[in-house]
């Protein structure tokens, strides 16, 4: 396994996923609901900068690695899957929303897998569609977390919402996207008919 900065800033961002879920688990004597948002809403900003820093850096000091290709998409899926789990204990992020977006996630994952196996992963890279879903849904998930009016007059709640819905269909769309660019592989490698 290859060490150098970028995976270190992966595996830290792997190590403050806990840290998102854990804060609600303190007791409100100890750290008040609104301060548990904010720690939580900080905890996962600070992730998420690790993780366009760590690309940024990869790409930079030519540090790239198969390893690192690796952690960094399981990383993003974690932190997405454990804030959204926490946002739907809060009851801030309809269950059939959640669903959606991390069952797209081990769809594609698996699909993903499965291509670069075969020797044909460039047939799923990363679309348009797929990374302005990410950021819809790394721009509600803080938001969600933060649950409170922002700037006096930005109500996060509601904004992160309409951003999550935003997301939750962008990522359906996506995952039709790869299926409808693997499909012809699938009924080739997988022995199916027409």
């Amino acid at each position: 396994m290859p060490f150098n900065i970028p995976i270190l800033l992966t595996w830290l961002r792997v190590a403050l996923i806990p840290l998102v879920v854990g804060v609600y688990y303190l007791p409100v004597h100890w750290l008040p609901r609104s301060d548990q948002d904010m720690a939580a809403t900080l905890v996962f900003v600070i992730a998420a900068v690790t993780d366009w820093f760590d690309g940024f850096l990869a790409r930079r000091w030519n540090q790239t690695s198969a390893f690192g290709a690796f952690l960094d998409p399981v990383a993003d899926k974690l932190m997405v899957a454990g804030a959204l789990l926490v946002l739907v204990h809060l009851d801030r992020v309809d269950h059939f929303i959640a669903f959606i977006i991390i069952g797209r996630e081990i769809a594609i994952s698996a699909l993903r897998e499965w291509m670069a196996q075969i020797g044909a992963s460039r047939s799923v890279a990363v679309s348009s569609i797929g990374k302005i879903k990410t950021a819809a849904q790394m721009t509600a998930i803080p938001l969600l977390l933060w649950h409170d009016m922002l700037f006096r007059f930005i109500d996060t709640q509601l904004l992160g919402e309409y951003l999550m819905v935003l997301a939750a269909v962008l990522t359906v769309w996506s995952m039709f996207y790869y299926m409808r660019l693997a499909w012809p592989l699938i009924k080739e490698k997988g022995g199916m008919m027409d």
